[in-house]
């Protein structure tokens, strides 16, 4: 994804988050390029103080890219159990970090799992828990802790990840932010 692309992408987050949490409305964006039109899954994680303030996301989506970000950004800043709801006044110490997300590919032997490279997703029953690439990277994982963090986030035991019934999915994400720099894109 192109740099301009990319702006876009998370000027239409923060002004969605912004707009959300002052008046609980969605702006209207109106977009053509056509990478922002295609239909994939993608995650928006917002941070405060360099910790986790939301995190929502989807791995496919019959909607086009631009407003599944819109989705997520209204989603990880509202509806994130583990949160309350954003409000006006955090607004200023928000970051944005955008994943976009490959199609899932189910794997059956867990060596083919590239720490930094994949997320994983894993399926047990009625349990699910998904880790985003990054999070194995931020926390110097290798691949087994990185699969008994994702087990434990399903609500499972750390191994689980080595019994026959357990569905391992990976997936790869470009991932792209503003937690480097404050967010000073164009108006679209």
């Amino acid at each position: 994804m192109n740099n301009e692309n990319r702006e876009i992408l998370l000027n239409i987050a923060r002004k969605t988050i912004e707009s959300y949490a002052k008046s609980k409305k969605i702006p209207e964006f109106s977009v053509s390029e056509p990478e922002l039109l295609e239909k994939r899954g993608a995650f928006v994680s917002l941070h405060k103080n360099n910790d986790l303030r939301g995190c929502i996301g989807l791995f496919t989506s019959d909607k086009p890219l631009y407003q599944t970000i819109v989705d997520m950004a209204v989603s990880a800043s509202s509806c994130d159990p583990r949160f309350y709801p954003m409000t006006v006044n955090e607004l200023p110490g928000i970051s944005i970090e955008i994943s976009v997300l490959s199609p899932l590919k189910k794997i059956d032997d867990v060596s083919e799992i590239e720490v930094g490279r994949h997320g994983i997703y894993i399926i047990k029953g009625s349990r699910r828990g998904v880790l985003l690439p990054q999070v194995a990277t931020e926390y110097n994982w290798d691949r087994d802790t990185f699969l008994e963090h994702t087990c434990l986030k399903a609500g499972l035991a750390p191994n689980s990840w080595k019994e026959k019934d357990i569905e391992i999915y990976t997936f790869e994400a470009e991932i792209f932010g503003d937690k480097e720099k404050p967010c000073l894109l164009p108006n679209i």
